[in-house]
């Protein structure tokens, strides 16, 4: 059965169908990774998007049980040049169609995805369509072009209430803003004593918990579209030790009185290199956001920038000159990706034993 894909330019793909037979819009994005396509499309961060990943092969190594990043896969579809009909991995329980279909995904193959690609980065990431061959293009195209993206991302994939992940050592309140599995794990892995809490809970509240550190979580969308976690972040910094990741990365810096903006096409990948300023030390990072944080306007703040990107120089990461709180805006956990950046996490259990002296 076919399928299209139709941009709010106009431009047309036409392809196989598989997956879920629903139809579904969204902003359509590119991902450059060669493997992780499970961890890509289980990550809450792509919460209403279309996924393209440019491998030319996907799925030949199945779908598994552990390497999902969040529990309800919270992309609105997902496009590849070839989707593997037999998977052959030790691992895999069952295809990327089977996991497509079962979460109401639907899927578009056999299309030039090299020239969507390119297309996306000539003009910056576009509103499509997955829908069927009787949908009329002139009445889409008009459509995507009146539509308005949404804006609740966050409150989308953000846990509904607390959860605990014990453990015996430092006690961590991991603010969910839309968190990779990722993230907890390494947390865990550490011994820390977790706590979980949905991305409006008041900085009031989160210090009745008696945490010794912060993790700001990564998460969908426009950071402006959380003011209830910049609220938050404002009446924590100071007070607990606080490391941000990619979303958290951003409303740290929104916290701190610098402006975001839109990316024209976005880093989404596993393998952006990230220069650390202190060191001149290079890393290869997973990445996956859409925003960026303005670079002029954070110097009129209280953050000094630790690492930029040696692509394009946006900023990579900040701390700030008063306080025990630093993030980055890449993923320290991969998820897919390098785990070249581990270290961090290292880095923020340092600081929390450092403020607790």
């Amino acid at each position: 059965m076919k399928r299209q894909l139709i941009l709010e330019d106009g431009t047309v793909f036409i392809g196989k169908a598989f997956g879920s037979e629903i139809e579904k819009e969204g902003e359509v994005v590119f991902n450059t990774g060669m493997t992780g396509y499970q961890e890509i499309l289980s990550d809450p961060s792509y919460c209403a998007q279309i996924v393209t990943l440019t491998y030319p092969l996907i799925g030949n190594y199945g779908i598994n049980r552990d390497d999902f990043e969040s529990v309800n896969p919270a992309i609105n579809g997902l496009i590849v040049k070839e989707a593997a009909v037999n998977p052959s991995n030790w691992r895999s329980e069952e295809s990327l169609d089977t996991l497509l279909k079962a979460n109401d995904i639907p899927g578009l193959e056999g299309i030039d995805t090299r020239k969507l690609t390119r297309l996306i980065r000539q003009f910056g990431t576009l509103k499509g369509k997955l829908c069927s061959m009787e949908a009329n293009v002139d009445e889409v195209v008009s459509e995507l072009k009146e539509k308005t993206l949404p804006r609740n991302q966050v409150a989308t994939v953000s846990t509904k209430d607390s959860y605990l992940s014990p453990g015996r050592g430092h006690r961590v309140v991991l603010v969910d803003f839309g968190a990779k599995s990722g993230i907890l794990r390494d947390l865990i892995e550490r011994n820390c004593d977790v706590v979980v809490v949905p991305y409006n809970t008041s900085a009031e509240e989160i210090l009745r918990l008696k945490p010794d550190g912060i993790m700001l979580s990564n998460g969908p969308g426009d950071p402006v579209d959380v003011p209830e976690g910049i609220e938050m972040i404002q009446g924590l910094l100071g007070k607990v030790p606080m490391f941000g990741i990619c979303l958290g990365h951003q409303l740290l810096a929104l916290a701190s009185g610098a402006t975001t903006s839109k990316l024209k096409f976005g880093h989404r990948g596993s393998n952006h290199p990230v220069k650390e300023l202190a060191t001149g030390k290079i890393a290869i990072t997973s990445q996956n956001h859409g925003y960026t944080v303005e670079e002029e306007s954070v110097k009129n703040t209280r953050l000094e920038i630790t690492h930029v990107s040696v692509n394009d120089g946006t900023v990579e990461g900040l701390k700030h000159k008063d306080y025990p709180a630093f993030s980055v805006q890449y993923h320290p956990e991969a998820s897919p990706g390098p785990e070249d950046a581990n270290e961090l996490f290292d880095q923020f259990i340092a600081m929390i034993e450092q403020n607790k002296k």
